[in-house]
């Protein structure tokens, strides 16, 4: 992760005069970590297709240290929000992620990931009410109540 971020930090470097609107600062970086982030990823799979890299997985609860029951519901409430969030379709996830937990505004949103702007909109109002619908099901499963899709 550190050559990752280190990556992302140089191509701000050399890219920085290229930003036209100083006001979109934050999506014109959160354009570069994607793309940047996406050729980690797409260069790191190759790399174990090839049988050169070892990947070592870190589950969430191995992270955590043992903690008191409030911590302990909020490790629960968190693991039910990334469930939910996994539902939803990769693109529809991204901004919603973007807008409801990175507090983005839909334009910077639709800048940052260059879709049109109707496109955000429609993908975080589809977003939103797949989120709502999954977390419905899931409550009504918790009180042993029939759901229906």
């Amino acid at each position: 992760m550190d050559d990752v971020v280190q990556e992302i930090f140089i191509v701000i470097h050399a890219k920085v005069r290229t930003l036209q609107k100083p006001e979109s600062l934050r999506s014109w970086i959160y354009g570069i970590v994607r793309r940047t982030v996406s050729d980690h990823h797409r260069a790191r799979r190759a790399r174990e297709a090839s049988g050169v890299g070892l990947v070592v997985h870190y589950e969430l609860d191995q992270l955590l240290p043992r903690t008191p029951l409030d911590l302990t519901e909020q490790n629960a409430q968190v693991r039910l929000l990334w469930s939910l969030l996994e539902e939803l379709e990769h693109s529809k996830r991204e901004v919603f992620i973007l807008v409801e937990l990175e507090q983005m505004t839909v334009p910077e949103v639709a800048e940052a990931l260059e879709i049109p702007l109707n496109t955000a909109y429609s993908r975080l109002r589809v977003a939103r009410q797949a989120f709502e619908a999954s977390l419905a099901r899931r409550a009504l499963r918790e009180k042993g109540m029939p759901c229906r899709n």
